[in-house]
């Protein structure tokens, strides 16, 4: 796939079968620590649209797992034009479910410099949940900026610019079932 904008879509990192081994095993260990107890699975938009979807699909098949999943989510906006960050996080869409002593599990495509994560992390508190925990499908320990506690990480990825399901450069390839690499001309996109 190659854009117009020099962009191609590289190296394979992570094939559906792995990412689908991934979710399956998060589902596994989120099960057991939510076992007969609510869960709020609060996605973040755009990237964990997929995951979100794919990771609740995977509990409700799990007998053993939590005793009801409510599925939300939050927007939130940290990089502008070209893929740079700019280093400010911006709430673009607030959940709809009060969560006020309830389980919450943000759910988030990656973790990479730990912004977007503090960020979240820090105005969910605020509604007082009765817990609050972090999955990631994709780590990128190599870019954290901030420390942020992650509960549930699927896959480490390395500091390159990747995209396929949820990630995206530029709001294109979030609909890739794979990971592979971003490759491009000119000037490069900073890495998510």
């Amino acid at each position: 796939m190659n854009l117009a904008d020099g962009t191609t879509v590289g190296r394979l990192l992570h094939s559906p079968s792995e990412i689908a081994a991934a979710i399956d095993r998060l589902a596994g260990r989120i099960a057991a620590d939510y076992r007969g107890k609510p869960v709020v699975l609060l996605g973040v938009l755009k990237g964990a649209l997929y995951l979100t979807v794919d990771l609740s699909r995977a509990l409700a098949q799990r007998a053993d797992g939590p005793s009801e999943i409510v599925v939300d989510y939050v927007c939130v906006v940290s990089y502008g034009p070209g893929g740079r960050s700019r280093g400010k996080v911006r709430l673009l869409l607030d959940e709809a479910v009060p969560l006020e002593g309830r389980h919450v599990l943000i759910v988030e495509d990656i973790a990479d410099n730990g912004l977007t994560l503090d960020f979240i992390g820090a105005f969910l508190r605020e509604r007082r949940p009765a817990s609050l925990r972090v999955c990631v499908l994709f780590d990128k320990p190599s870019r954290r900026r901030v420390a942020v506690p992650l509960d549930y990480v699927g896959l480490t990825v390395p500091d390159t610019f990747i995209v396929g399901y949820g990630l995206d450069h530029q709001e294109r390839y979030r609909n890739l079932p794979y990971v592979a690499e971003l490759e491009y001309q000119g000037s490069q996109p900073e890495p998510t």
